[in-house]
């Protein structure tokens, strides 16, 4: 497999008053697995649900009722890690993380502290064709969700949906090697692009399966310390991820240079403010008074597992988009705007498949992609299909139609559906060939314009403009390199 090469982005720096500062970025993302089923209990995990419906006798947390391990959950961690290149950890412990809140029944939640069952890993964060940062993934663990308290239904109450409490969540924890509010988004869509590749995630952050708590500090630039760190949780944009940062790190180096000291706390970002505030002093581990969770043994999980599922993983983006480069001849860029999603590529490769793959990626991403973005669709609603598009491609190559015919079908495709090539027939949109019929056009045109035609033979480059008039009076049909030919041939230049 053909790797591309790459470079590390410079450090995002801020101007102070006094100086210059470099943010440091940490991430924990909350990535809720993709399964039919709780981590615990057997209690469906579909969204927009009424409240209340998918909660079972444990997720609410009824005496004597006591977690049973799903399987498949572990199956998808083990899956997500092996994606993140991270290490797998045959052996791992469930915790009890305890805090109150109206949300978890319980009074505690199921986690893992110490030995969480996915280890080291790594993602490559693309930043511009050639340049992407290397981020290190300290650990993967499985925890239960809690559920949502909703809090504008009354003026005096607040009410729990608990249909989320108990749903497996991935959190996914970096090491703090982030080092701007672009990088941290793009760190988010990657570890996104990721995990819906391997049916993982699905990545929906409206609906709040992929979330992420922030750490952000500062430090002045050339600094190999470390400031002290804020977290902003329950981010659910990427848009506000960015914002938050920014403001975040302004905030901590305006205390920093008016001579205070930033306090490690989490923050919650505003984003009609546009500004972080702070939710409470930042717990520690022995706040939450971690210990084994006494219902469940130990997991271990048999090798044959993990070999199972690194032999079922598909072709990841970093390794497609490089095979794309090499195997279609296309740019860099052009194989990651392919590769954003598996369903895009796919399509990509059906189109290419025995054909310029240049001009496949011209077509895919700026007629069809470009017309679906502007409508709001993905390539699943497409009403031209990669066999259609493929079609309209064969018709250029054979020189039956032009560039310019090719559009118009693509339209009458797109708005009307069809056979291409039974449509180029029924319409008479084939491209004329006919040698003798376009010189007849071109010395048309020459002689009904004289004047025009003393001055493209002293200044050739106005030749162009016969090509035009043809071509208009052709209907865009002669075949735009035969009429240039005979243009220059009947005005003698070159």
């Amino acid at each position: 497999m053909t790797e591309l090469s790459y470079r590390e982005p410079e450090p995002k720096i801020i101007a102070g008053v006094k100086g210059d500062w470099e943010i440091v970025i940490g991430m924990e993302v909350h990535a809720q697995v993709q399964a039919k089923s709780k981590l615990f209990s057997g209690a469906s995990t579909q969204f927009g649900a009424e409240p209340n419906t998918n909660v079972s006798l444990v997720d609410a947390a009824m005496p004597g009722m006591l977690p049973v391990i799903n399987a498949f959950c572990v199956e998808q961690a083990v899956r997500t890690g092996l994606g993140l290149k991270a290490a797998i950890n045959l052996r791992s412990v469930f915790d009890r993380k305890n805090y109150f809140y109206p949300d978890l029944p319980q009074g505690y939640q199921i986690s893992q502290y110490k030995h969480p069952v996915v280890g080291e890993g790594e993602v490559l964060v693309d930043m511009a064709p050639g340049v992407a940062r290397k981020v290190r993934i300290e650990r993967i663990h499985l925890e239960q969700d809690a559920g949502k308290s909703v809090h504008d239904m009354d003026p005096a109450m607040s009410f729990v949906d608990l249909n989320r409490t108990g749903c497996a969540l991935m959190e996914i924890v970096s090491m703090p090697d982030i080092r701007g509010p672009e990088e941290a988004a793009e760190y988010v869509r990657k570890l996104r692009q990721i995990m819906r590749y391997l049916g993982t995630c699905d990545g929906n952050m409206q609906e709040g399966s992929l979330r992420a708590d922030v750490n952000v500090s500062v430090r002045p630039k050339g600094s190999r310390e470390f400031g002290t760190r804020c977290e902003i949780k329950n981010m659910n944009s990427m848009r506000f991820i960015q914002q938050a940062i920014d403001y975040e790190a302004r905030r901590q180096i305006a205390i920093l240079e008016d001579g205070g000291t930033v306090v490690q706390e989490t923050r919650l970002y505003d984003p009609n403010r546009g500004e972080t505030r702070s939710m409470r002093s930042k717990e520690e581990a022995h706040d939450y008074r971690y210990f084994p969770d006494p219902d469940l043994l130990p997991l271990e999980i048999e090798p044959a597992l993990v070999e199972r599922v690194r032999d079922s993983l598909p072709e990841l983006p970093d390794e497609k988009k490089a095979r794309l480069v090499t195997a279609y001849g296309i740019t860099e860029y052009d194989a990651a705007v392919l590769v954003a999603e598996r369903a895009n590529a796919d399509f990509f490769e059906a189109v290419a498949k025995g054909r310029d793959g240049k001009q496949a990626a011209n077509w895919v991403i700026n007629e069809l992609f470009g017309r679906l973005n502007k409508e709001g669709h993905g390539i699943g609603e497409s009403p031209v299909s990669a066999v259609q598009l493929g079609a309209i491609l064969d018709l250029i190559g054979s020189g039956e139609i032009s560039g310019k015919i090719a559009k118009d079908l693509f339209e009458i495709v797109y708005t009307e559906g069809g056979e291409p090539r039974a449509i180029v027939e029924a319409r008479g949109m084939r491209q004329v060939t006919d040698t003798g019929a376009i010189e007849a056009a071109v010395d048309e045109v020459i002689a009904a314009n004289p004047d025009k035609a003393e001055q493209a033979i002293a200044k050739p480059a106005l030749a162009g403009w016969f090509v035009g008039q043809v071509m208009k009076a052709t209907g865009g049909k002669a075949n735009p390199q035969a009429v240039q030919a005979l243009v220059k041939a009947k005005l003698g230049v070159e």
